[in-house]
């Protein structure tokens, strides 16, 4: 059966900026996109790369844009329920693909990923936008994401390197850091979920999140979906994602027609 979003959903995600979406995806497609996360974890791209020191005892990895040449993220992608889940929660009449980020985290993992916004990092101004986190493996609440409710009505905040906390994006000082939420819990609404596979979690694009190392292996597969507003916005550094020579075919200010970014709403239910 397809998974039914409420009203009370769409206004929740429109205030919060974060959903828990139980049941989003079925035993088979959890066990298919499983043996593509690891395919890609056996077989990297060129854009892959460790977020964690080598004196982790653990592994932080991640690859982006791969749903091309891997056919398990392909039918997530194009064959799921995830395209018409973002273009009712977006509140748009056509949904894009943005890109594709796999991510896992080894047994022992201890590099935590600090609080911060995607959308900064990317090639992209609008608000109908979404990022759907999907873990193929149990998730606990001490190794799970964490969402400040509300924050992606607020302002952009300076994307920094994980490791190092250099602004390799917008210059430093042209953008505020993120509020400093563990000196001051009690100023903000955090949510977060226990996740069993199948679920996933959807969430605005510039709502501040964290995430702790972990326990045990965590592998998730997280697509970025654009809407009606979404425009491109070239910047003069390399993004992440970086899409190379896409400025000189996509001006500024136009939506995403492009083929690496296609439509999935509702050309691919047709």
């Amino acid at each position: 059966m397809p998974v039914s979003i409420s009203e009370t959903d769409i206004e929740n995600y429109a205030k919060d900026g974060a959903l828990l979406i139980k049941n989003l995806f079925t035993p088979d497609e959890v066990s298919d996109l499983r043996e593509g996360i690891d395919a890609n974890i056996s077989h990297p791209s060129s854009r892959a790369k460790v977020a964690s020191n080598e004196s982790d005892p653990g592994w932080f990895f991640e690859d982006f844009c791969n749903w091309q040449e891997n056919s398990a993220f392909q039918r997530i992608i194009f064959e799921s329920d995830i395209s018409e889940v973002a273009a009712k929660l977006m509140c748009s009449e056509q949904v894009r693909l943005f890109h594709d980020h796999m991510l896992v985290k080894k047994t022992g993992t201890k590099q935590r990923t600090p609080w911060h916004q995607d959308q900064p990092y990317y090639n992209i101004e609008g608000m109908q936008n979404i990022s759907f986190w999907i873990p193929v493996d149990p998730v606990p609440l001490e190794w799970t994401l964490e969402f400040i409710a509300g924050s992606h009505q607020e302002n952009w905040y300076l994307p920094r390197t994980f490791l190092k906390k250099e602004a390799k994006w917008f210059p430093e000082g042209s953008l505020s850091d993120p509020p400093n939420i563990e000196e001051n819990p009690e100023k903000y609404r955090v949510l977060s979920w226990e996740l069993e596979p199948g679920d996933a979690v959807a969430f605005h694009m510039l709502t501040l999140h964290a995430g702790a190392g972990s326990g045990a292996l965590r592998r998730v597969f997280s697509v970025r979906l654009i809407g009606d507003d979404i425009r491109h916005a070239p910047r003069d550094w390399e993004t992440s994602p970086e899409f190379p020579g896409l400025s000189d075919q996509l001006p500024a200010g136009v939506p995403m027609d492009h083929k690496l970014f296609p439509v999935i709403w509702p050309a691919s239910k047709a």
